[in-house]
């Protein structure tokens, strides 16, 4: 049985960032060996998909950076930034940690 997991970026939000964040995240699963793997043995696919509202603006507090949620366990995310694509893969996907200075209580 395989396992699928989803990084929704919003686009809508902020200009471009979000597009520059999808992108940064693809590239880094792609350099860290995560975008296919094999967790406790099933087959694990990371997909970074864009979309239009995540509807987290007042909780993204309108800041430089993009929103985004990682499915299927619903970790939200804020404020995100290109330059933070290299600590979600690592820390969220890699190791199975929250980044707290960007997570987001809904």
């Amino acid at each position: 049985m395989s396992e699928n997991r989803r990084l929704f970026v919003c686009i809508n939000q902020k200009s471009g960032v979000g597009e520059d964040v999808a992108k940064a995240l693809k590239k880094e699963l792609k350099s860290q060996g995560l975008k296919k793997i094999f967790s406790a043995g099933e087959k694990q696919r990371v997909r970074v998909q864009t979309c239009n509202c995540l509807d987290l603006c007042k909780q993204c507090k309108k800041g430089p950076g993009a929103a985004l949620i990682v499915y299927p366990e619903g970790t939200v995310y804020g404020n995100v930034r290109p330059a933070d694509a290299v600590e979600l893969v690592t820390e969220h996907l890699g190791r199975g940690h929250v980044v707290k200075r960007l997570h987001l209580d809904r």
